[in-house]
Parts: C-alpha cells; sequence; structure tokens
C-alpha cells in the first residue's frame, strides 16, 4: 500500500511529489473550504489519514483508506494541501472489513489486521529514507500484537450530553473539542474497565451531576481515567471535575476494591493533567509487574498503554543494547525507570534522568522495590543536565533514549553525540522524528545498525520501534 508523508500544518510546502498535476500542467484552482468533492483515496499518509488527489491537488482525508471513493467536505486549506472530512462513503474499498468499535480512536480498524502492519512498516522505512535520507535496509519485520483488542491498560474518557441532554461517557468526536460520543462497550478496555466506567457514569446521574461545558463554564465533570494493571488486577479510577464539592463516599465503596482518586482543576484545556489530586480511597500508586519488576505507577506517570507488549518492547532494547555486565547507561527521559531497571541486572551501573519529580520518585521506589542497588534516578531537564552527569559520572557505554512525540531537539542530540557512547539504543513513538534525529546521529560518526517496528497500538495508525546506532562495528575499537 502507498505511503505519503503527512501534513505539516506549519509549513505551505507542498508534500514531495504534489507540487503540480500529473500531466506537468500547473496545479488547479485550489477548492474553497467547505466545498464538497467525490474523492479517490490512493494512499495513506503518515498520522493515518488517506490521501486524496482533485486535479493534482492534494487533500488528507481521516476515516478513508486507499480503495475508497468518498465524499468529503473541506475544512481546512493550505496553499499546496487541504485537509477534508467525509460525508459520505461512496463506495467502499476492496479490502476494507466491517467496524467492530462504535466509538472514535480506532480509525484503522477497517483495515485487515495483515495490512495493518505493512502500512505500518512501510512508514517506518519511508520516514528514515524520505526525512532522514538513510536506507531503509536497517528495519525489520514489525512484531504483531500479542492481542488486537481490549489491549489498553489506561483509557481517558470525556462527559459529555446527547442529543436528549443526557449525561454520557465517551470520546470526543475527531475534531471536535465540544461533542463527546457515547461509549457503551469500549474495544479497547478490559470487561472491568468498562465496568468502572458504567458504574461510574450511573452514579453521576443517579447524584443528578451534568459535564462541564467549556463555552459557560457550568457544570462539574470532565474526564474520567480508568488505569488497570494487566500482570496485578489491580484498578484505579480517577474522576476529574472542577473545584466543585462532591461527597464521593458512596462511589468509593461502589467501586469496591478499585482505587479512587479526584483530581479538580480550573484548566480550559481539555487534558487529564494538572490540577490538585486527593486519594479517596485505597492506593495512590498502581501496583504492576513488567518483566522481572515490580512496579509503582503515580497518577499521572507515564507508562506504556499496552503492557504486554511494553514487554516486547524492552525485551527488543535489551536485545540491542547487547550488554555484557559491565557497561554504565544513561537512561534519558526515564520516566519511572521501566526501560532502564530492566536493564540494571546487566549493567555494573544506570543513570536516569527526567523531568518530572513524581516520575523520579517512582523509578527511586521501584529500584528499591526490586532490590537494585546500582541505579541512580535524577530530576533534570535532559537538555541542560547530560554534559554534567558525563563530567559526574564517566563517559557511558550505552545511551538509551525514550523521547515524547516531538523527538530530540538538536542540542540534546548534540549532547548526546558529546557523550561518545558506543550504543545509542533509541525507543520511538514517531518514526517522523527518529528520522531526522537518527540522521543527526549518523551524521556524527554512528551507524544505524536496526530498526524494529513493534505494534503497541493495533487499529491504529500509531507506531513504535526501537533503533539501534553504533558508533564502531562489533569488534572494532
Amino acid at each position: 500500500m502507498p505511503v505519503s508523508p503527512a501534513p505539516r500544518p506549519e509549513s505551505d510546502a507542498p508534500p514531495p511529489g504534489t507540487g503540480s498535476r500529473p500531466d506537468g500542467g500547473p496545479r488547479s484552482a485550489r477548492p474553497a473550504v467547505g466545498a464538497e468533492l467525490e474523492l479517490s483515496i490512493d494512499s495513506l499518509a503518515h498520522g493515518g489519514a488517506g490521501v486524496a488527489r482533485h486535479d493534482g491537488y492534494v487533500l488528507f482525508v481521516p476515516g478513508a483508506v486507499p480503495g475508497d471513493r468518498v465524499l468529503a467536505r473541506v475544512v481546512k486549506r493550505k496553499r499546496s494541501y487541504a485537509q477534508a472530512r467525509v460525508q459520505r462513503l461512496l463506495e467502499p474499498a476492496a479490502e476494507r472489513v466491517p467496524e467492530q468499535a462504535h466509538h472514535p480512536g480506532v480509525p484503522w480498524q477497517v483495515l485487515p489486521y495483515e495490512r495493518q502492519l505493512a502500512v505500518k512498516e512501510d512508514q517506518v522505512r519511508d520516514a528514515l529514507r524520505r526525512l532522514g535520507g538513510l536506507s531503509g535496509d536497517a528495519v525489520e519485520a514489525i512484531v504483531p500484537a500479542r492481542q488486537q483488542w481490549r489491549y489498553r491498560n489506561k483509557l481517558e474518557y470525556s462527559f459529555g450530553t446527547d442529543h436528549t441532554g443526557r449525561l454520557v461517557c465517551g470520546f470526543h468526536e475527531p475534531g471536535r473539542w465540544d461533542r463527546v460520543v457515547a461509549v457503551d462497550d469500549c474495544l479497547l478496555a478490559s470487561a472491568a474497565g468498562n465496568a468502572a466506567r458504567e458504574l461510574v457514569l450511573g452514579w453521576a446521574r443517579e447524584a443528578g451531576l451534568t459535564a462541564h461545558d467549556r463555552r459557560t463554564g457550568e457544570g462539574i465533570l470532565r474526564h474520567l481515567v480508568v488505569r488497570e494493571g494487566r500482570r496485578t488486577g489491580a484498578l484505579q479510577v480517577r474522576l476529574v471535575t472542577t473545584p466543585a464539592r462532591l461527597e464521593l463516599d458512596e462511589l468509593a465503596l461502589a467501586l469496591g476494591d478499585a482505587s479512587l482518586l479526584w483530581t479538580r482543576t480550573e484548566a480550559r484545556a481539555e487534558i487529564t493533567s494538572g490540577g490538585a489530586t486527593e486519594l479517596i480511597r485505597g492506593s495512590a500508586r498502581l501496583p504492576e509487574r513488567l518483566l522481572e519488576l515490580e512496579l509503582g505507577i503515580s497518577p499521572e506517570a507515564f507508562f506504556q498503554t499496552n503492557t504486554e507488549m511494553a514487554e516486547t518492547l524492552y525485551e527488543t532494547a535489551r536485545e540491542f543494547a547487547a550488554l555484557e555486565g559491565w557497561e554504565r547507561a544513561f537512561d534519558l527521559y526515564c520516566g519511572i525507570g521501566t526501560i532502564g531497571l530492566s536493564l540494571a541486572p546487566r549493567l555494573g551501573e544506570l543513570w536516569g534522568l527526567e523531568v518530572v519529580p513524581d516520575a523520579v520518585r517512582d523509578a527511586q521506589e521501584n529500584a528499591e522495590r526490586n532490590q537494585i542497588s546500582n541505579a541512580r534516578f535524577e530530576v533534570a531537564d535532559v537538555r541542560l543536565a547530560l554534559r554534567e552527569l558525563t563530567e559526574q559520572a564517566g563517559r557511558p557505554d550505552l545511551v538509551v533514549v525514550d523521547p515524547p512525540r516531538a523527538g530530540l531537539s538538536a542540542k540534546v542530540v548534540r549532547r548526546i553525540v558529546e557523550c561518545a557512547a558506543r550504543r545509542i539504543v533509541y525507543v520511538s513513538c514517531n518514526p517522523t522524528t527518529l528520522a531526522p534525529n537518527a540522521a543527526q546521529i549518523v551524521e556524527a560518526g554512528w551507524s544505524l545498525r536496526r530498526v524494529r517496528p513493534v505494534d503497541m497500538f493495533p487499529q491504529t495508525p500509531h507506531i513504535e520501534c526501537v533503533a539501534l546506532l553504533e558508533r564502531w562495528a562489533a569488534g572494532g575499537g
């Protein structure tokens, strides 16, 4: 299946190969916002949108797949591309399969799973070649997910109202902050997670509570976060509201063994982080097991949302690190320490840097919990602290980096290069930022040896992969 580049909102530069009509003539007039067009989808962009061309002009159409013919309305327009929203599916692609989940968040569920895997693997290879100028030969076969459905250990729901004004709990409609699609059975969540959501919703309706309306400021309920220890069976429910007064004892009792936390926030953004969080019942840290580790996870700390495939991801990082037992490793953007601690028994010493204090406290406690004495974790900005850490601890033999989707800044790449580690293991959740980062590191003297995609998020376009960069060939010095 062809792969097309994603739109770049910050630029009007046309994606490669879309600057003129196929016959070489000038590009036609751009369709106006609001125009409805019949479009044939010919490929998928990074990020998952279908790609169509209207007389040489590129349109990105979320929810459409190659082979579809759709009626779409233009909702946003740039000089060289536009974004359009499907109004009606005129003719489905031959490979389309029926939807199983009747809610947003799983846009690729209409593609057979084998096709999803093939596209993701191709997109990693394409990103390395097109955005990094690197060979795609290092890309290995993608590792399929162990479960195609009900694999998430964390779901963030929003409260809203349906057309009758009744309180609902579900997901925002794509592109609509003001509209929530109700969910009866989220096929990404376990039965226990779904039951917890329905219990909270029933309690809220009975109590006469209303959803917060950002336009008017009225209403109380904002979000519901349900987190599950897949290996422990523990359940944690966090209710996010405005700074209102609520009686939650009855809800806490109804949830049984599940922990209940309450976050109150005045933030205008549709986010679940920030604000003041109070423990109502149970434990503030979710207990979980990962590989050989016993973990505790704070309410807002990052933890991979697919526990089973996180194990595969970290086993891949461990394989690529090829440790012999004496090495010094730096774990950058270490979070609660999961990657570094999974490597620690095979290391001489481990140093972790993370800017989020709660995550560092989790990492330190997780080291103690697992009787790992060769690991140190510090609250620090990698960009500012890495040079000092190298001076303090000495040059690392291994650098492990697991950055956010935006990837590494040029300055952080320079600091990593200064470390002069023999191996760099880069865990990426975005191949379009991995590619330029890898290119910068290769230019500084490393070789891109291996890239293994791991499917953490079936039914979605999200791609996770592990890359290995080496400064010297095996056996070299």
